[in-house]
């Protein structure tokens, strides 16, 4: 669930709320540019069935804040829904990409900002999934939507415009992948055992790890609990060669961020995957979600053994914080000096 500033939150359609979202997309879209031409049955299906939608990827709602999971008590402001390709309402996205439609706003609550946070909600729920790309269409005529898909980094893609009844709708695609043979994705729940074993093994080659830093490296489970364990595969054979560690949106995962950064840890790449450039990879993928988000830094700490971490660190444009850098005193007795790094990001989510 994404947590955005008040009055308004984002989660996936709560029970109570299926009932009362395809009258708000059929508001919204009556409101806007092309309002005065009669919808298509192929449309009137889509609106109605929520589940089917759902089915095949995730509705998104923004609902004012309050209110449990289930809708009851929620007030329903917006939706979105995002498709995989193949599935029965998905219409330009192939092969790995994903495809966003029904980005709707009620027009009473327009203008504060919930289109965008649907539209990120949407990029990031793709990028969960492992998507090659998010995919959208839009009518030549709603010059406000195509004005925020540029600002959000999508690109235009002419050779995929296609007529639909009257309208030449526009389509426009967000990369979510950085290499075609490696693929980043949230970890799937049967992961478990093989990732924990992945970044104990990756941490423990570097150096010597004591009882209290091994607990905190191999609690994979309740990390994917209540925060975010990215893996790297091989795009061909699935393999894992890699896994990073995120909050959820709003939150922090380490103590070292602040508002409007986004902190990772537990970085490790597989033995047999090094030198395949998946570390880079995956911070790459680290600060495509930090812009997803609209914050303003990536932070993290790290070791001053660990310095083929801070290679790639300085390649990858990351600058030392001195300022928010301590010393770590462990049980033992001995010390060292817990290493910051930050890295400022432009606006753009591209």
């Amino acid at each position: 669930m994404q947590n955005l500033t008040p009055p308004f939150v984002i989660r996936p359609i709560g029970d109570a709320e299926t009932t009362i979202e395809p009258a708000l997309i059929a508001r919204a879209f009556g409101a806007g540019p092309y309002g005065h031409l009669p919808v298509s049955e192929e449309r009137r299906a889509l609106q109605r069935d929520v589940a089917g939608r759902a089915a095949s990827g995730a509705v998104l709602v923004a609902v004012a804040d309050g209110g449990d999971e289930s809708g009851d008590g929620a007030q329903l402001l917006g939706t979105a829904s995002v498709l995989r390709a193949g599935t029965p309402y998905s219409r330009v996205a192939v092969g790995e990409e994903a495809e966003v439609r029904l980005v709707a706003v009620d027009p009473a609550a327009q203008g504060a900002g919930m289109g965008e946070a649907l539209m990120r909600a949407s990029i990031e729920t793709a990028l969960g999934w492992g998507a090659d790309a998010l995919l959208l269409d839009t009518g030549e005529r709603n010059l406000r939507a195509q004005a925020l898909y540029a600002r959000l980094g999508f690109d235009r893609q002419p050779d995929r415009d296609e007529h639909f009844g009257d309208v030449l709708a526009f389509a426009y695609r967000f990369a979510l992948q950085d290499r075609a043979d490696i693929r980043v994705r949230l970890m799937r729940p049967d992961e478990v055992e093989a990732v924990t074993e992945l970044v104990e093994s990756a941490y423990a080659s570097d150096f010597e790890l004591n009882d209290a830093y091994r607990a905190d490296i191999v609690a994979v489970a309740e990390r994917a609990r209540d925060h975010q364990v990215w893996v790297a595969t091989d795009a061909a054979t699935g393999a894992l060669l890699g896994t990073a560690s995120t909050p959820v949106a709003g939150a922090a995962i380490s103590p070292l961020a602040r508002d409007g950064e986004l902190d990772f840890r537990f970085l490790g790449v597989a033995a047999d995957a090094r030198r395949r450039g998946v570390g880079e990879v995956l911070v790459a993928h680290v600060i495509r979600l930090a812009r997803i988000r609209g914050l303003e830094r990536v932070v993290l700490n790290t070791g001053p053994d660990m310095l083929a971490a801070q290679r790639l660190y300085d390649r990858l444009g990351f600058q030392r914080m001195h300022e928010r850098e301590f010393t770590f005193e462990r049980p033992d007795g001995t010390s060292f000096l817990m290493i910051a790094y930050g890295r400022d990001l432009e606006a753009s989510a591209a």
